[in-house]
């Protein structure tokens, strides 16, 4: 494993363990990171979407599932993602939901740019259909859903 592969792997530790500032130490100051959500710049929007993230879900932990070990840049990672819903989210359409406490298992898949040891783009990918759905929301709210 690379240099690329160690920060990437001190990433994901530092998320599972709700470490702000090890999740901010791994991303340079004028870093990009895109997801469903939008596209964040910098520490302090990234730092925001982390926030909502351990908010919202904290328990949130990442299981990594499949390196592409043989490509260092970008680092190429398959997650699950798991975690109860306990705090407030925002939803895509802006609104903000209390936590309902439902679990929730999301797939994921990113790519990590590194330059100058540490992460200058961070995309990831999942389907919000998948996350929402299992808060009780659909492409419109559920009006009827079993916990």
């Amino acid at each position: 494993m690379s240099v690329f592969w160690d920060l990437k792997h001190r990433l994901c530790e530092a998320i599972n363990a709700h470490d702000l500032q090890g999740v901010l130490d791994c991303y340079a100051p004028d870093a990009v990171y895109v997801a469903p959500p939008g596209v964040m710049e910098g520490h302090e929007q990234i730092a925001w979407l982390y926030e909502q993230l351990f908010v919202g879900f904290p328990d949130l932990h990442l299981t990594a599932w499949f390196e592409i070990d043989e490509h260092d840049n970008p680092a190429v990672t398959e997650w699950t993602v798991t975690g109860t819903h306990s705090g407030p989210y925002l939803l895509p359409d802006g609104r903000e939901i209390e936590g309902t406490g439902r679990r929730i298992t999301v797939r994921s898949t990113c790519s990590t740019f590194v330059e100058n040891d540490k992460i200058k783009t961070h995309r990831e990918y999942y389907d919000q259909l998948e996350l929402y759905s299992q808060l009780g929301y659909g492409l419109t709210e559920l009006t009827s859903v079993s916990a």
